[in-house]
Parts: structure tokens; C-alpha cells; sequence
């Protein structure tokens, strides 16, 4: 039976220990195309054996900065560091990363043993030890019966796992990935993303993915870095992103939210109250904030963080919005239903569906109450 990877994963947290060095490091790096600035003065340390991922959308920077780690770029300004070394000046083939690229660039007149042996043969590493790396990749990524096959006799899925064998038959000391699911479907692409997770943690290698899928960067990475206009805006576990964003850039980013507008009317050791004349809630919270009394701040709350019912609560009960339903869509598991409040803002809920019952006992028109634990959201100051 094969051991599951929850222990390692649970206990790996080498960002928490003064004492760990970092694996690759960006120190100050600039990027400069023309006048375009790519990546602005951004510093940032991934460790060994980690599965980290760059998220952002299109144009933030991070492919730059994976390029920047494979040699395919140069920073304008600052240093790329690998394993203590300044990589400046060392060309893609000196260095021990491999990248998967989202096309696979398989050689379509190849079979599938010859598209994996390719760098190898490049290196003219002897033909026995060949042999065996090949044969060892075609285990891992589940694929002896294609050996002979090529590409298009494969599924997209087969063809994914074949330029991943080709990246790993080197054994790099990191492996770059560039969108590698990207080409998959839903489905296909979930699966793939928890074979991706077992393989890292078999072979023992450091990750570095870059994606603009939140879902793909949440559940494949022990940290993700969330850019934007080429800096970093929060790096942390995939938890932390969610639960404790550090702005309404990166919770609206990561996930569905509702952010309510409100100013700071009382604020004690570990307690904060909120007004927020535009939705006509009070919100009070278990939470010490970095703002004063009177100073404007947001209320993020996720929707599947907020009740929805028919009764009302007690008159005066703090936390709680009185709407009109609006919309619903139904998607299997969940039910996410978008409230329309007397201001005209909307707030959205999320009720898992418990039961197959298809009649709804809330639905549209409906007159409802939303209401949220003191510890269910978090305020952000900017």
C-alpha cells in the first residue's frame, strides 16, 4: 500500500524556521522590457523541496520571473540565486532546472520513449543509463503501454504526462511549470493536479509552478505568491491566502467574497465594531485591526461563511442583512444565491445541498436574512 503524503505535507513548513536557506531567492530583481516594467524590485525565497506557485493575472509578471530562474531572461536589476549560486550569465543548459512548457513541445515524428530520451540524448549520456531513465519515467507517469506510441495517438492527458516525463528524465533540481494543465479539461485537470502533488513528494524535488487558476494554486502548493503589476502582494500558505488576505486585492482575487464598506465605530483588545451605512449593518468581531475609530475599512466575509434563512433574527442582533433573493444558480453540491439588499448592493451566500430534494425552500423573490459568526470574517484596511 502506498503511504499518503498528508504527514509530510502537514509537518513541511521550512518558511517558519529562522534557521532554513533559502533554495532559489529573487533579491531586488527588476525586469525591463522597453519601457514596460515586468517585475518591479520584487524579493522572494522558495525552499527545497517545495511546491510553490506564482498566481496572478495575465501580464503581472510571473512567467518573467520563472524565465528569470530558467535562464530565458536576464534581470535588468537585482540577483537570481539558486542553491547559493548567482545564476548571472548562466545559460539554460548550465543550469539544473527543467521547464514544462503549457504546449508540451512534443516532437510530433518521435514516439513517446524517443520524446523522453531527447534531453538525454542532447547530453550524450550513454545509451544504457538512457535506457533505464526512460524506462524509469515511463513507470512513474503510468505510460510503458504508449512507449511506441506518438503523440497523436495520444490523449491530452497522455501527452501532459509525457512532457513531464521528458522534464524529469534529468532529474533537475527544480522543475518549472509553466500552465502545464492549462490544455486540460475540468475533470481531467483535477485528477492530474494530485498526481502532480505525489510525484513532487516522491521524488523530492522543488516545484515551481505558475498559474492564473486559483483553484489548480490552491490545492497543488505549500505557498503561493500572489502578484500583480509585477510585485508580489502576499505570500503565504493556500489557507492563509483564504482565511487571512492581506488586502481586497488578493480576497477578491482568491475565491468568491463579499467586501462591505464601512468605518471603525469601536475598537478594543480583540474587539472591533463596524458601521456600514450602505448595506444598514452593524458588524462586530472577535478581531484586533490595524485602524482607528472613524477610519474607512472592508468587511470581507465568503459566501459559504454566511447563513441564509427565512426567519429574522433577534431585533437589534449585529451581523445580519435583510435582502431580497435575486438570483440562484444550482451547482450540484452547492447552491450560491446572490441577495439583493435595499441599498441595491448584492451579497452572495452559498448553501451546500445536504439532500436531493429539488424543490427549494428558499427561492427567488423570497424575503431573507443573512447573518455570520463574530469570527467568520476579516476586516482589511486597504
Amino acid at each position: 500500500m502506498v503511504a499518503a503524503v498528508g504527514s509530510v505535507r502537514r509537518s513541511f513548513a521550512p518558511w517558519n524556521d529562522p534557521a532554513s536557506k533559502p533554495f532559489i531567492e529573487f533579491r531586488g530583481v527588476t525586469k525591463r522590457f522597453a519601457d514596460f516594467v515586468a517585475v518591479d524590485d520584487l524579493s522572494l525565497v522558495i525552499y527545497e523541496r517545495e511546491f510553490f506557485a506564482l498566481l496572478g493575472p495575465s501580464g503581472c509578471g510571473k512567467t518573467t520571473l520563472m524565465r528569470m530562474v530558467a535562464g530565458f531572461e536576464e534581470p535588468t536589476e537585482g540577483a537570481v540565486l539558486l542553491d547559493g549560486q548567482d545564476l548571472a550569465g548562466v545559460p539554460p543548459y548550465r543550469r539544473p532546472t527543467n521547464m514544462m512548457f503549457q504546449s508540451y513541445a512534443l516532437f510530433p515524428h518521435m514516439s513517446v520513449e524517443q520524446n523522453i530520451a531527447f534531453g538525454l540524448r542532447q547530453d550524450r549520456t550513454p545509451k544504457g543509463e538512457i535506457a533505464e531513465r526512460v524506462e524509469e519515467m515511463l513507470n512513474l507517469v503510468k505510460l510503458k503501454p504508449f512507449a511506441r506510441r506518438k503523440p497523436h495517438q495520444l490523449s491530452g492527458g497522455q501527452r501532459q504526462r509525457v512532457a513531464l516525463a521528458r522534464s524529469l528524465a534529468k532529474k533537475p533540481k527544480v522543475l518549472l511549470l509553466d500552465e502545464p494543465l492549462g490544455a486540460l479539461d475540468k475533470k481531467l485537470r483535477e485528477e492530474t493536479q494530485f498526481e502532480l502533488i505525489d510525484l513532487q513528494q516522491k521524488l523530492g524535488l522543488t516545484f515551481l509552478i505558475v498559474t492564473h487558476d486559483q483553484e489548480e494554486a490552491m490545492t497543488v502548493a505549500d505557498r503561493i505568491a500572489v502578484m500583480n503589476h509585477g510585485k508580489v502582494i502576499q505570500v503565504a500558505t493556500p489557507a492563509e491566502i483564504y482565511e487571512q488576505p492581506n488586502s481586497r486585492y488578493v480576497a477578491d482575487f482568491i475565491g468568491n467574497v463579499n467586501l462591505i464598506q464601512g468605518r471603525v465605530s469601536a475598537s478594543a483588545t480583540g474587539a472591533t465594531r463596524i458601521e456600514a451605512p450602505g448595506t444598514g449593518a452593524v458588524i462586530e468581531l472577535d478581531q484586533a485591526i490595524d485602524a482607528k475609530v472613524g477610519d474607512q475599512v472592508w468587511f470581507a466575509i465568503r459566501p459559504e461563511k454566511v447563513r441564509i434563512s427565512l426567519d429574522a433574527p433577534l431585533p437589534g442582533s449585529p451581523n445580519a442583512l435583510s435582502g431580497e433573493v435575486w438570483d440562484i444558480g444550482y451547482l450540484g453540491d452547492v447552491s450560491i444565491y446572490h441577495v439583493r439588499l435595499a441599498s441595491g448592493a448584492t451579497v452572495t451566500a452559498t448553501v451546500t445541498n445536504q439532500s436531493r430534494v429539488v424543490e427549494r425552500p428558499i427561492t427567488w423573490e423570497d424575503k431573507v436574512w443573512l447573518t455570520w459568526s463574530r469570527n467568520g470574517g476579516v476586516v482589511l484596511a486597504k
